[in-house]
């Protein structure tokens, strides 16, 4: 694989500590420490079976890929790719990055992608919110109720998010006799729903290069969030497209129901589950 299979091993670290060490087991081959213990710490991104390692070290650097005995295709064929041609996978919401990135990574940045996915919403909202009250008063006062109408709408965007899972994790558990036959692991589930909803980030770039398209573009951008969550929905379960689909679609009504209280409360949500005329924009 040569230095290519290098470079793609990065993103797995649990694969690379082997290579890393140079430790090999008694017939020359590197094992690492989660492929030696019981369990099948991987998956197979072509059939999702469970699978002991990606991939052997032979000695003097030369790696090759482990082949999944259920499809006869290579465990996880991105470990050689540069990580910009897996995350275009992943924007075009191909299963197999999905399985990748989920299984056979160990990735720990989705509470800070959480947080800052987040920021960019509670801007998006305040945004919304001052260009609906045009007050150019330089009064401190103003500036300060400004500013905690930012930190308002970080907490209004939190719990609408809260909500939404929730709304996915209720209808989850409901249905889980259907979703697989093992028990389903909703902790992996939650950090496959926050490393999904990167699209977010996109939020900043559509309210600074503002245009006349930018509503259009916000609704895109929402509809590519909820894309990403329902495929990482049906790979983290190995469940249907159907089941996915009522999942984001509960969750989307929980969302809705929040929204919906926020606004009987007459506080201004700027959510995108609520009704906007266009000159709000």
């Amino acid at each position: 694989m040569g230095t290519g299979g290098r470079s793609g091993l990065r993103p797995g670290k649990g694969s690379t500590e082997g290579v890393a060490a140079g430790k090999g087991s008694a017939d020359g081959v590197a094992a690492t420490p989660a492929a030696a213990s019981a369990s099948c710490p991987y998956r197979c991104i072509e059939c999702n079976q469970e699978a002991r390692e990606l991939y052997r070290d032979y000695n003097h650097g030369v790696l090759k890929i482990t082949i999944c005995k259920s499809c006869q295709k290579p465990v996880d064929k991105y470990i050689e790719y540069d990580p910009v041609i897996i995350l275009i996978n992943a924007i075009l919401c191909k299963a197999q990055a999905y399985r990748h990135i989920l299984f056979n990574t160990k990735i720990n940045m989705h509470g800070k992608l959480c947080i800052f996915c987040l920021l960019c919403e509670a801007y998006l909202r305040w945004w919304r919110l001052q260009d609906s009250n045009q007050n150019t008063d330089p009064n401190d006062f103003i500036r300060y109720a400004k500013e905690w109408d930012f930190y308002r709408m970080f907490a209004i965007a939190s719990l609408e998010q809260t909500a939404f899972f929730i709304g996915i994790f209720a209808f989850l558990w409901v249905e889980r006799p259907m979703t697989a036959k093992t028990k389903p692991n909703f902790t992996l589930l939650l950090k496959a729903l926050l490393l999904s909803s990167y699209g977010k980030l996109l939020l900043i770039p559509a309210v600074i290069w503002e245009h006349d398209y930018t509503p259009l573009c916000l609704r895109l951008i929402k509809v590519f969030v909820l894309t990403s969550n329902f495929q990482a929905i049906r790979v983290t379960l190995n469940i249907n497209r159907k089941l996915s689909f009522l999942a984001i679609l509960s969750g989307l009504l929980m969302e809705s129901t929040m929204v919906y209280f926020f606004q009987r409360m007459e506080w201004d949500v700027g959510s995108d589950c609520a009704i906007y005329k266009p000159q709000d924009f």
